[in-house]
């Protein structure tokens, strides 16, 4: 739940295009989501790491679609006018692109 905050932070330079925000939101969320939980995956025993995998995705679906409306909302209100930074989320390809884009 730590990183939906960072990610209705992040995206205050978001005015106006809720699709655009909330593809922001959606990449900056999978994006440092995963780069921890394949972390703890691959540290898992060989046996564990599908089903943990699974868990994950089933942890990080569900507590996407709880956040996702409130940061694409605060995105799309928040008082900045460039899209830079979610242009920037959008193309991020790693956790450290994206963590890039909120840090400028």
């Amino acid at each position: 739940m730590r990183w939906l905050f960072l990610v209705a932070v992040a995206v205050t330079a978001c005015k106006g295009d809720p699709d655009k925000c909330e593809k922001a939101c959606r990449n900056y969320a999978e994006l440092t989501y995963w780069a921890q939980a394949d972390v703890e995956i691959a540290a898992a025993p060989a046996e564990q790491r599908e089903a943990l995998r699974k868990d994950k995705l089933a942890k990080f679906t569900a507590q996407l679609e709880r956040g996702i409306n409130l940061c694409t909302s605060q995105c799309v209100s928040a008082t900045a006018t460039s899209d830079k930074q979610a242009d920037c989320m959008i193309a991020a390809k790693t956790a450290d692109a994206a963590k890039a884009c909120v840090s400028n």
